[in-house]
């Protein structure tokens, strides 16, 4: 969902009905104009002071050549940030600051994100990659591609869907699930047609 409306209703119904890890996807703009690290790139920098790192390189993800994850925050006002009512403050608090950062030089736009957040937190940010679908098809990629096709401030927030089998939720289930709840179930292949047409 656009993460400009998010609920703590909404975050309970993603925690609860999905299962996976809620996440921010963010606009390439918006990470570059903050600075967001990558953390695989994070990480490798710090190697020197934590060897442990270099251990660890995510250089074997059988679906991606490299993590679109980034830094994991908390808004200032939250408690634990775990609560639905807190990840939904951090969630929607970072997309109204996405609409405002880019009146910002960098340096202001850094301080206003750090005046608001903190990290380590229970929101990661994941950073779509420049050219978004034209790149990369993860799901970061196409739900910012589609809210820029919507006219929403590109930042959302989702969840992987689990199923009772300890795999991903099956096709066909997310598919009832997206009738019973009165939603539109779109593959990522009709996204990135329908970004073919819409995109400059």
């Amino acid at each position: 969902m656009a993460a400009q409306f998010a609920t703590p209703e909404a975050v309970r119904q993603m925690r609860k009905d999905g299962g996976g890890l809620i996440i921010l996807m963010v606009a390439p703009n918006t990470a570059t104009h903050l600075g967001l690290p990558f953390l695989t790139d994070l990480f490798k920098t710090s190697q020197k002071d934590y060897p442990v790192l270099g251990q660890l390189v995510a250089n074997d993800i059988p679906y991606d050549t490299k993590s679109s994850f980034s830094l994991y925050i908390n808004h200032r006002k939250t408690f634990t940030g775990i609560t639905d009512i807190d990840r939904s403050l951090t969630i929607k608090a970072f997309a109204q600051l996405a609409a405002q950062i880019q009146r910002l030089d960098q340096a202001a736009a850094r301080q206003r994100f750090g005046s608001l957040f903190r990290t380590p937190g229970h929101v990661p940010i994941c950073a779509a990659s420049p050219g978004l679908v034209a790149n990369r098809q993860g799901h970061t990629e196409l739900t910012v591609a589609l809210l820029l096709m919507a006219g929403l401030i590109p930042v959302g927030t989702g969840c992987e869907m689990m199923g009772d089998s300890g795999k991903a939720l099956a096709k066909d289930q997310a598919v009832r699930y997206a009738d019973d709840h009165h939603l539109t179930y779109l593959e990522g292949k009709e996204i990135i047609e329908a970004w073919k047409q819409w995109s400059p």
